[in-house]
């Protein structure tokens, strides 16, 4: 079964003033859809591949064959990676997470404060094209920057929230001040649904 690209989940003006309109619709339709196709062509006519989850695909990229490993690293990556993002973000969301999430990040990182600044170091530090995340990997939340459109699923981690760094998903409105971006993220953040990735993830894993 081919992969589609989902709609995104509010008009794409409604991130605005911290993300705007122009971005979202070239981010999600452009760039997200070419992943999208992409990911279908590298599957074509692989019956064993096609039906397979795609956090499958991305934890096992060593078990695929050698000519479409990159075409599914990249693709499928990315369409994985911008899934989770347009889900965890919403119109006047942003402050504290609460709940279970919350307290495991105060808990982890000291403060949600210190956990903000994590994720921002992480985003600044990336050099070029990548993403910063935050991820489950076993029983513990962790905070890193990962290149490309790779993905936590690579390293044995399941996604919870990342913040794309790549530059077109901020240069229109932000030019190169990738810092003033990776600030006003925060004001969109869905926690709610951060919160229910994280509930999923730990359930899975048995936790």
């Amino acid at each position: 079964m081919a992969f589609e690209l989902p709609p995104l989940p509010y008009p794409k003006e409604a991130l605005e003033p911290h993300i705007d309109a122009q971005t979202m619709e070239i981010h999600h339709d452009k760039h997200h859809g070419t992943y999208v196709t992409n990911l279908n062509k590298a599957l074509a006519g692989r019956g064993d591949l096609e039906n397979r989850p795609l956090e499958w695909l991305l934890g096992n990229l060593d078990s695929l064959p050698a000519e479409i490993r990159t075409a599914v690293r990249n693709n499928g990556g990315g369409h994985s990676n911008h899934s989770i993002f347009w889900k965890t973000l919403a119109p006047k969301a942003g402050g504290e997470p609460t709940g279970k999430i919350g307290e495991e990040i105060r808990s982890t990182f000291g403060s949600f404060d210190a956990f903000k600044e994590k994720m921002e170091t992480a985003g600044l530090g990336r050099f070029g094209s990548g993403w910063s995340w935050l991820a489950l990997k076993g029983s513990q939340l962790e905070v890193f920057s990962l290149p490309n459109q790779d993905s936590p699923y690579m390293e044995s981690a399941v996604p919870l929230f990342g913040i794309d760094v790549w530059e077109h998903a901020y240069y229109l409105k932000y030019q190169n001040r990738r810092a003033d971006y990776l600030k006003g993220i925060w004001n969109v953040v869905n926690w709610t649904a951060v919160g229910e990735l994280y509930a999923q993830a730990r359930t899975a894993a048995g936790h």
